[in-house]
């Protein structure tokens, strides 16, 4: 039976783009970021210039990514969070393949590519249920 990093793995493999969270200062702040599924990790795209990256090596953070905003209707939505060690990473060829071409600008500055890897350690899926139509069948 798989569990809940394997589904995890599975649903972060259907999407491209999400949130890491990290604290500063006691702080929390939120991230968004590139992500590819690499055997039981998450390896990380995200832009240099922000400095978030080095809030996150060396650190404990959450990932999460859902299909909450583009899931067809009559399909399950869901959310995936995952929670590991994470640490600064040198993608392989192959994997910078995988990620695909990055955007040319974030907030009006060049992007330039910084990469992290996390190893889960906890992972948490919610599901929530088939995407319905709303149709005036509802509001009866």
């Amino acid at each position: 039976m798989p569990t809940d990093q394997h589904i995890a793995a599975g649903l972060l493999g259907r999407v491209e783009y999400g949130r890491v969270a990290a604290s500063v200062r006691a702080l929390p702040f939120l991230a968004p970021a590139r992500h590819i599924v690499v055997g039981d990790r998450v390896l990380l795209r995200m832009h240099r210039g922000h400095g978030h990256h080095q809030v996150c090596a060396g650190s404990v953070v959450a990932y999460g990514a859902d299909n909450l905003g583009s899931a067809p209707v009559g399909t399950e939505r869901w959310s995936v969070q995952v929670v590991g060690w994470c640490e600064s990473a040198e993608p392989t060829d192959a994997q910078l393949a995988r990620f695909g071409p990055g955007p040319l600008r974030v907030d009006g500055s060049p992007f330039e590519a910084v990469y992290l890897e996390i190893a889960p350690s906890m992972a948490t899926v919610h599901s929530l249920g088939i995407a319905m139509e709303h149709s005036n069948e509802h509001n009866k």
